[in-house]
């Protein structure tokens, strides 16, 4: 089980669809994604994919927690997230 510190990160597919994920290391994971090997099963054939948004978010607990609330915006505001207009942290305020 890893330890470090976990990031929430969005990629922009080339079809303009927007997914979003949690990871260690966002540079590996996104060479997994593109690679098809290990990556989630909605990329591939989605590429070229561009690395839009990153955040360090700390335990994997929390890491998921950002992870589920951001999945579940619309995409207005997955735009909004992606072009600073308006933080993680003021998203996902309940």
């Amino acid at each position: 089980m890893s330890t470090g510190e976990y990031s929430l990160y969005i990629v922009r597919c080339r079809d303009g669809s927007l997914y979003t994920g949690i990871a260690i290391d966002v540079d590996r994971r996104l060479r997994e994604h593109e690679s098809g090997n290990r990556g989630a099963r909605y990329l591939r054939g989605r590429g070229p994919l561009r690395l839009e948004f990153t955040q360090h978010l700390g335990d994997r607990a929390t890491a998921l927690r950002f992870e589920h609330r951001v999945k579940r915006l619309q995409r207005e505001h997955k735009e909004a997230l992606i072009a600073g207009r308006i933080s993680l942290r003021e998203l996902s305020a309940d």
